[in-house]
């Protein structure tokens, strides 16, 4: 289970908006920076509806910050806090984000799979606010809300695929008699 605290759209801005003069840097695995020449490509909102293995519907709503790498792009600074509010501000004017929507960041490049990543934690250090990111992970939402994935009251597993029952053929004898037989020659072929 992911035992990361999904951050929400509304505190990963408010604490972008506390710190608009420090270099944006993303952490995507430990000591290793998405490089400073990234760029914000896009924001993505996503509503969510799904129905878990209990029979339970869910629904909640992710906003998905996408990042680029350019290749052959030096830069030795990361962009700056305000410069995403920046890109933040042209988003939200065409497209409101909900402020209860989980913040994911998706990112990758030749050595890292693209993936979507939790913010973790965002550090400020000195001229920075890093925004440490933690993979996302399957769960079991019918376990994780305290009941089972395996079987239900009936004692049937939820999630093995449904077995339809073989229909019963009842057979019916059709050894006839000598009689009824058709021989060469009897005309009844």
């Amino acid at each position: 289970m992911n035992n990361v605290e999904a951050i929400n759209w509304k505190t990963f801005k408010e604490t972008l908006l506390q710190h608009p003069g420090l270099d944006l840097q993303f952490q995507y695995a430990e000591g290793k920076l998405v490089d400073a020449a990234y760029h914000i490509t896009e924001i993505k909102q996503a509503p969510i509806t799904s129905v878990d293995c209990g029979g339970k519907m869910n629904a909640w709503t992710e906003i998905i910050v996408q990042l680029w790498v350019p290749e052959n792009q030096e830069q030795e600074r990361s962009m700056k806090v305000g410069k995403a509010l920046s890109i933040v501000d042209i988003v939200e004017k065409i497209l409101p984000l909900n402020p209860n929507g989980t913040v994911k960041i998706e990112f990758g490049n030749s050595e890292f799979d693209t993936r979507q990543m939790f913010p973790n934690e965002m550090i400020v250090d000195g001229t920075s606010l890093t925004v440490d990111l933690r993979p996302d992970a399957v769960q079991c939402k019918a376990i994780a809300r305290g009941g089972s994935c395996g079987t239900n009251d009936k004692g049937e597993e939820c999630c093995a695929p449904v077995v339809a029952e073989k229909p019963k053929v009842q057979l019916v004898n059709l050894a006839a008699t000598a009689e009824a037989c058709c021989t060469p020659g009897g005309g009844c072929c």
